[in-house]
């Protein structure tokens, strides 16, 4: 502020004390504004040393404004500001803010700019995070960045009337600074810390968690924001606790519609509306590879016929018609490697249940899956998948071995003998291979040993 007092430019630019600008920064942002008639300059910013900086923003050189998805999510003071914008308004920093104080300044120059312009094509701006981490921003407590958070919503409200352009900006607090508020460690604050940070994020939520930011807004992070909102703290507590030990809760299928099982889930008690708990077009493929375990792997032979028997634990309950364990051809595609699983595409075909399938309650709350899979006399090599339909959409999930043992590979049939084996891939997922016991001759080996068996005769 004492700067912004003293200035006489016509331009003004606020950097970091560890931080440090690209040669031509200057140079560059103040010809975009000139050329542009901008009153505000947004130039390329890249962490350093860790730190994380959004990059969504940098996608080309354009002019934007607060109803852009991604500019909310850079509001550091780190821009030119047009020095005739700043004083026609009287900008200023509130100085009894320790964590995010440049946001109100930002947010309400972007509001009243005529122009905001975007330089992607050169880094202007490198962010510094100090080795011993002692910026600011990660030393501040959770109560701070509550009040913090509180100030800058309520100085943004006062800005921007309700509707799509503030629910812009906010899915940018309700994403960043309130998710912080409500993760790992907050199981471990005390209780009185617990119950005031609970009670100011749920009047937050109260005041601008719209129903179109809440149906946009992933699960996990809503039914965390609609506990508080209903002010229960047990609930959040341990809906966070028992994530951070076990992971995610199992999935309640009901019909078309999923829900996440977290505390509260249904719970006349806490009286939150079940729309809280439900999956909206989000992808949950992760979370239901990371609730599918291989409990045993086994052979079950009647006569001849030889079957697979597969049980897996799951992360779904309710309605589990939908669950089918299949033997599947071909390798799943990269990008299902980090989830661990992939949302089939829709018009993608789902193999049909072959042999039986049974479910049981798990106790842990998830489903047992019992599968039966009739084994055909061939050469083939296929994963044990699990496919499942959640919300509309169909998954496949492919089965990690995860250290179980596997069963002894087994010969069966009598007049053409096979041999099955279970093993792991390479990814740590089961395949079932069978093979004929003995290779059956070649075409030009058989026609030769007909030809001299003939010959012999003559």
């Amino acid at each position: 502020n004492r700067a912004l007092d003293l200035a006489t430019g016509r331009f003004v630019y606020f950097i970091g004390s560890d931080d440090h600008l690209g040669e031509e920064a200057l140079e560059r942002m103040v010809a975009c504004a000139d050329a542009n008639e901008s009153d505000v300059v947004v130039g390329k910013m890249v962490g350093t040393n860790g730190r994380y900086v959004h990059q969504k923003l940098y996608t080309g050189n354009r002019d934007v404004t607060l109803d852009d998805a991604e500019l909310p999510f850079t509001l550091a003071n780190t821009k030119l500001f047009r020095r005739e914008l700043v004083e026609k308004h009287g900008l200023r920093f509130p100085e009894d803010m320790p964590v995010g104080s440049d946001q109100p300044f930002t947010i309400e120059a972007c509001v009243r700019a005529r122009k905001i312009s975007v330089i992607s094509d050169y880094t202007c701006y490198y962010a510094v995070k100090r080795g011993d981490a002692s910026n600011i921003t990660y030393r501040a407590d959770h109560l701070a960045r509550l009040r913090c958070v509180e100030r800058i919503m309520r100085h943004t409200a006062a800005l921007i009337p309700a509707g799509p352009r503030r629910d812009a900006v906010f899915k940018r607090h309700f994403a960043w600074e309130l998710t912080k508020l409500l993760q790992k460690d907050f199981p471990t604050l005390d209780a009185d810390t617990r119950r005031q940070v609970c009670a100011g994020v749920g009047a937050l939520v109260k005041d601008y968690f719209t129903d179109a930011l809440r149906d946009a807004t992933g699960v996990k992070r809503r039914v965390r924001f609609g506990l508080a909102r209903s002010g229960a703290v047990e609930e959040l507590t341990r809906a966070i606790a028992e994530e951070n030990e076990h992971g995610a809760p199992p999935f309640v299928l009901d019909g078309d519609r999923a829900f996440a099982a977290y505390p509260g889930f249904r719970d006349a008690a806490v009286g939150l509306d079940e729309r809280y708990y439900e999956v909206l077009g989000e992808t949950v493929a992760g979370r239901l590879s990371a609730g599918t375990r291989l409990e045993s792997a086994d052979w079950e032979q009647h006569g001849t016929e030889l079957s697979c028997v597969v049980r897996l634990r799951t992360g779904i309950t309710g309605d589990t018609s939908s669950a089918v364990i299949a033997l599947a051809q071909g390798a799943m595609p990269q990008s299902a490697d980090k989830p661990g699983a992939r949302k089939l595409p829709k018009d993608a075909p789902r193999p049909q249940r072959s042999g039986t399938l049974t479910a049981e309650a798990a106790a842990d709350g998830g489903t047992l899956l019992t599968a039966r899979i009739p084994l055909a006399r061939t050469r083939t090599k296929r994963g044990v998948r699990l496919y499942v339909d959640v919300a509309g959409s169909s998954y496949e999930i492919p089965v990690r071995t995860e250290g179980q043992p596997m069963p002894l590979a087994r010969r069966w049939g009598t007049a053409d003998p096979h041999r099955v084996a279970a093993t792991t891939n390479t990814k740590g997922r089961l395949v079932i291979m069978t093979a004929p016991l003995r290779e059956p001759k070649s075409g030009v080996g058989a026609r030769l040993r007909r030809t001299l068996s003939r010959s012999k005769r003559k």
